[in-house]
Parts: structure tokens; sequence; C-alpha cells
């Protein structure tokens, strides 16, 4: 009866959701073992294009300039295995779809593994990535068990939410080079997506005098939208490089934050024996031994939220400020970040006067938790 087709939609909706957290698990495990490994490869270059690249060619085919799909033959096979509506063939078809979407979840994804491997935890990372897969899996559960009644009509609707999903990932792909790519080249991307995407939403068509009130709210958000991109791009032009902040060195003139009066200035160090040389020199006074990487958001981070705070400024007066550059992946990046057992940065030392360590915290740092952190000197 109709109740039991309820029931075995639900258990192979079930079915796929446990494929596909298995997936996920066995992703998360690998990330805890393989700790700072997987943390390195993340913050690849490369690694990043290639991710940046594949939501470049998602988001294309988002906006209909090309159509992704698997190659027949391996729909095929799917479609034979799923036939007749078994568990295990649904279970493993759950499986080959985590590996298949996994690059639209890339961005949480990788957030998720990077944690995972900071932390080393097995049962912790297998645990998290099974959780994540199932909250993944809800909306799944709830279509398959209505047999696809709660699906709306397929309608022009879908052309504007396929849009919206094309400039997110858009966005997550400027995301993710905006860790190795120039300040001003990043807001220049920004700046360039904010344009189109207003070209989209018809912020220089003309407009009937009868439009829809929604078609008028619609180019006033893209005329809006272009305004900002070209602003943005105004400042990438003038060297600038916070989307949030794009007319800074116009604004800011010459008491800009990097020179004003009281702004903090470490001594920059970028291999082992110039470290221990730069510790050397502290002549008896406390030290603070900042680990830091041009890719590393929560150092950029830090540097604008917390060392630009001046009660922070003027507690760390006095000590000797040591910046451990290590955006570099190579043998002296390595070696410098495990003299302190360090996963990476953000990462923070306090030597005190006598040379011996004080306190050690890794990990991004408010104002307040850091003043807390910093031994008195």
């Amino acid at each position: 009866g109709h109740g039991q087709q309820r029931s075995r939609a639900f258990a192979l909706s079930i079915a796929y959701v446990l494929g596909m957290s298995l997936t996920y698990t066995i992703a998360g495990v690998l990330a805890a073992v393989t700790g700072a490994y997987m943390q390195a490869a993340f913050q690849s270059p490369w690694v990043l294009g290639v991710f940046a690249f594949i939501f470049v060619l998602l988001a294309l085919s988002m906006f209909d300039f090309y159509e992704l799909q698997m190659p027949s033959s391996i729909q095929t096979r799917l479609a034979g295995a799923g036939r007749g509506g078994h568990l295990f063939s649904t279970f493993v078809m759950g499986a080959l779809s985590a590996l298949i979407v996994g690059p639209c979840v890339a961005a949480p994804l990788a957030g998720g593994l990077l944690f995972i491997s900071q932390t080393g935890n097995v049962f912790l990372g297998g645990l998290s990535l099974f959780v994540l897969s199932l909250g993944m899996g809800v909306p799944l559960l709830i279509i398959g068990t209505s047999a696809g009644h709660l699906l709306p009509r397929a309608g022009a609707w879908m052309d504007a939410v396929k849009a919206v999903f094309g400039v997110l990932m858009l966005g997550v792909a400027i995301w993710l080079l905006a860790r190795v790519l120039p300040g001003p080249v990043s807001l220049a991307l920004w700046s360039a997506l904010a344009v189109v995407s207003a070209m989209y939403l018809g912020a220089l068509d003309v407009m009937a005098a009868g439009a829809s009130g929604w078609r008028r709210f619609w180019k006033g958000v893209g005329v809006l939208l272009l305004a900002y991109g070209l602003v943005m791009g105004l400042g990438a032009l003038s060297g600038a490089s916070d989307p949030l902040q794009p007319l800074t060195p116009y604004t800011a003139g010459p008491a800009h934050q990097e020179t004003r009066p009281g702004a903090l200035h470490f001594s920059v160090v970028k291999t082992p024996e110039a470290l221990q040389n730069a510790l050397a020199q502290a002549h008896g006074k406390p030290v603070l031994v900042d680990y830091w990487a041009s890719w590393c958001v929560e150092c950029v981070r830090m540097d604008k939220v917390t060392f630009a705070d001046p009660r922070v400024r003027a507690a760390l007066r006095g000590w000797v400020l040591i910046r451990v550059d290590v955006t570099k992946d190579d043998a002296a990046s390595r070696v410098l970040l495990k003299r302190h057992n360090l996963v990476g940065p953000p990462a923070f030392i306090a030597v005190g006067a006598d040379g011996k360590m004080a306190a050690q915290q890794e990990g991004y740092l408010g104002s307040e938790a850091f003043l807390q952190w910093l031994p008195k000197s």
C-alpha cells in the first residue's frame, strides 16, 4: 500500500545517505591520521588553484555555457545498479555521489578537514565528517521519503537559482585564490564579479514603463552592485586589497595604518638560523614570536583586529617582536614549525626575559583573549 511505498522510499534514502556518510567518514579519519600533511596540501597554491578552477567550471555550467554530466557509460552502469531499488546498490550510489559532489561542498569540507588535521584525533575526525554528511543528507531523506511530492515544479525560478549558485561558486573561487594572489588582484576579481553580476541583473537595461515592482527592485540592486564594483575596481588600481574598505588609499592619507605612530613593527625571519639570531639579540627582553603566512586568513585578521588594538600595542610596549614567515611550504618552514610542534599559523610563543618559553598559543585570538593570554612582562 501507500505506507509500504513510503517505508521503502525511506529505507532507500537511508541507504543512500549512509553510503555518502561512509565516504566522508573515511575522509575525516584520513585527515586526522595525516595531520600536518593534510593542512600543508590544502595550503598549497596548486591545490587552491585546482579547487578554484573546479568552482569556475561549475559556475560556468550554472550559466548554461555548457552542460556538465558524467560519461554515458558510467550513467548506464549506475542506472543498472540502482534498478529494482536494492539497498546495497543504493548504498554504493550514495558512496560514489559523495566523490562526485565533493567539489560542491569544498569550502566547508576543506575547513572541517583542516580543523581535524590540527587535532589529530581519529575518532573526532570520523565522527565530525559523519555528522556533517548526515546533516547534508537530511533534505535527501525528506525528499526521498515524500517520493518527490515536496519538490516544487520546474520553472523560470530555477534559472534564477542556478544564476545565484553560479555567482556564489565564483565568489568561493576568488576567496580561495585570495590566499595566494596579491591583495589588489583579489580586489580586482571581486570588482569584476560585482560588475558582471550587475549586468545579469539588468543594471544598464532600459526598463519599460509598465515594469513590475520586482523588476524595478532587481534593477536597483544591480545598479548598487555596479556602483560598488566600480568602487572596488578603483580601489584595486590604487593598491587597496580589502573589499570592505576599497577606498582606504584615498581616505587614510599619509597616516596609513601601517605607518602611523604606535603601529607594531615585527622583525621578519624565514629560517631557523635567523630566528635563533633574533632571539639571541633580544638582550634580556621579553619576546613575542608570531608564526605568520601570507595565505593565512586568520593571520591577516590578527593584524587587522588584534594587533591594531591600542590596548594590545600598549601591552607589547617593551617586547621584542619577531615574525616567523612560513608562507613557503619548504624545508625551512617545516623546521621552524617543528621547533615548537606547531601545525601551522597563526601561532604565538611568549619568551620571558630569562630566555625561557612562558606561553604558547595556536589559532586566532581576539584582543581580549590575547591580553589574557599574554604573560605580564
